[in-house]
């Protein structure tokens, strides 16, 4: 086969992510070259994580609902005007937590073709290290750390080969919006680090994958593929801090949805690597929809890459 057009769809708690990307067979060579990329700040996990008068149930409201099926029936024109030949779509945590999740991805089915799947926090962090296991070396340990919206997984690493992993509910958007104490979710992460790492592991880097730890990249103003230091990272989180909203979004030019939420990731990144004593986190810039596609690229038995 060589020209096969494949489609990811992340329906995450912060932004919805489609990407089209066309496969190309040359002279026994594999290119993924990217067709389109679209990503739309919905925040669904707004709804979900924040419990009030006007919505005291953990339910995603009618306005966003309706954005949601608008948004599914513009990216399911999009795959039928691409010629996709084969697609994904992976709900996450703000999803899997609502209570009208099966029925937004019933109603997405029924009027507009698209099979949505809403995966738990390990299937999450499996179809991410499908994109991340060709970066790692074979003799070290590594901590992989993804902070989403409303979700954080861990995964420990040795010899390319996941030893453990856990998800835990704590994220950028269920920081930022929910009125509930967050402690023992704190405290059950430091234990678990503690008990699979700290414990286990002298010398341990981590990997960062997420929206926020790639802009948090973007500010060191370093190479890509060079690590991060802890101690960066710390810098570039009280230099965001330092700046109000407002100066966020106009100063440092990030986006609204980014602006508000990259201080609850940072900090969330910051207390896993210490707490696993890793100096310096590298960042490779992959997320969902990249193992998506590794997932598809194999399903359809295209030669190894």
């Amino acid at each position: 086969m060589s020209n096969l057009k494949l489609a990811a769809i992340d329906i995450g708690s912060n932004a919805i992510r489609l990407q089209v990307t066309n496969v190309l067979e040359y002279e026994g060579k594999i290119t993924f070259k990217r067709l389109e990329y679209v990503r739309f700040p919905l925040r669904l996990g707004q709804d979900v994580f924040e419990i009030t008068e006007e919505n005291p149930t953990h339910r995603i409201g009618a306005e966003r609902s309706a954005k949601f099926l608008k948004l599914m029936h513009a990216f399911s024109l999009l795959i039928e005007l691409y010629e996709v030949d084969d697609y994904m779509a992976y709900a996450t945590s703000a999803m899997r937590e609502a209570e009208n999740g099966p029925e937004l991805v019933e109603a997405a089915r029924k009027k507009y073709g698209l099979d949505i799947e809403i995966i738990d926090g390990d299937k999450e962090a499996e179809i991410i290290n499908n994109a991340l296991f060709n970066m790692l070396a074979e003799d070290k340990v590594y901590v992989h750390i993804d902070v989403g919206g409303g979700s954080t997984e861990l995964n420990v690493i040795v010899n390319k080969e996941k030893v453990n992993a856990k998800s835990f509910p704590i994220g950028s958007v269920r920081r930022l919006n929910t009125r509930l104490s967050l402690d023992q979710v704190w405290e059950n992460m430091n234990d678990w680090i503690r008990t699979n790492i700290k414990m286990k592991h002298k010398k341990v880097t981590a990997i960062g994958t997420g929206g926020n730890i790639n802009k948090i990249f973007e500010f060191s103003r370093r190479k890509f593929g060079r690590p991060l230091s802890l101690k960066k990272i710390i810098t570039i989180r009280d230099f965001l801090g330092s700046h109000t909203l407002e100066e966020r979004i106009n100063k440092l030019q990030l986006n609204p949805d980014r602006a508000d939420v990259i201080l609850p990731a940072a900090d969330i990144y910051i207390a896993a690597m210490k707490w696993s004593r890793a100096n310096t986190i590298v960042v490779p810039d992959v997320g969902l929809k990249d193992g998506v596609m590794q997932m598809l690229y194999k399903k359809h038995q295209l030669p190894v890459m």
